[in-house]
C-alpha cells in the first residue's frame, strides 16, 4: 500500500485520485487560512512554479483541526488562497489529519510514521516519492524553501 491508492475530492468537486500523481513526487501539505503560517502559501507556490514543470505536485489539503484556522467554505478557501497567494496549485476539500475521522491517507501516514509524525499544526508537509513511499516528513515550522527541504524534493525528481 502506497499513497497512490487513496483518493481525495478536489476543492471544487469531483475526484482528486492521488493515482492521478503516479510517477511524480508529491509534497502533500495540511493548510489553513487564518494561521500565522499562512504566507506558507507563498513559498508553495513558488516551488509549485519552479519544479512543477519538472514534476513535482503541491497538494494543498484545507484543514480546521488546529487552532479552528480553517473556518470557511472550499470556494471561500479557494478564493482566498488564489486571491492572496497566487495559488494555482492543486488543493483538496476540507479535510480532518489527525484524530478518529482523519482522512485515510493521513490515517496510513500515522501508521507507517508513527503518530508522532502526524501534524501537530497547520502547514506539516509530507514528501511522498513517485512510487507513492514517504520519502519525508517536515515539521510546521520549517519553512518550504529551506534547503533541506528543497534539496528532498530535488533528489525525489531524479
Amino acid at each position: 500500500m502506497g499513497a497512490q491508492d487513496f483518493d481525495f475530492t478536489a476543492i471544487d468537486g469531483g475526484k482528486l485520485p492521488m493515482k492521478k500523481f503516479a510517477g511524480k513526487p508529491v509534497l502533500l501539505v495540511n493548510v489553513a487560512s487564518a494561521c500565522g503560517l499562512t504566507p506558507q502559501y507563498s513559498d508553495l507556490q513558488k516551488l509549485h512554479e519552479q519544479y512543477g514543470p519538472k514534476g513535482l505536485v503541491v497538494l494543498g489539503v484545507p484543514c480546521n483541526d488546529f487552532g479552528a484556522q480553517e473556518p470557511g467554505s472550499e470556494k471561500e478557501i479557494k478564493t482566498f488562497c488564489e486571491t492572496n497567494y497566487g495559488a494555482s496549485f492543486p488543493m483538496t476539500a476540507k479535510e480532518h489529519v489527525i484524530g478518529a475521522n482523519a482522512h485515510p491517507l493521513y490515517q496510513w501516514i500515522g501508521k507507517e510514521l508513527g503518530e508522532d509524525q502526524l501534524p501537530r499544526w497547520n502547514f506539516h508537509i509530507y514528501l511522498i516519492g513517485k512510487n507513492g513511499e514517504l520519502l519525508g516528513s517536515y515539521p510546521s515550522k520549517m519553512a518550504p524553501q529551506e534547503p533541506e527541504l528543497v534539496q528532498a524534493v530535488q533528489e525525489a525528481l531524479t
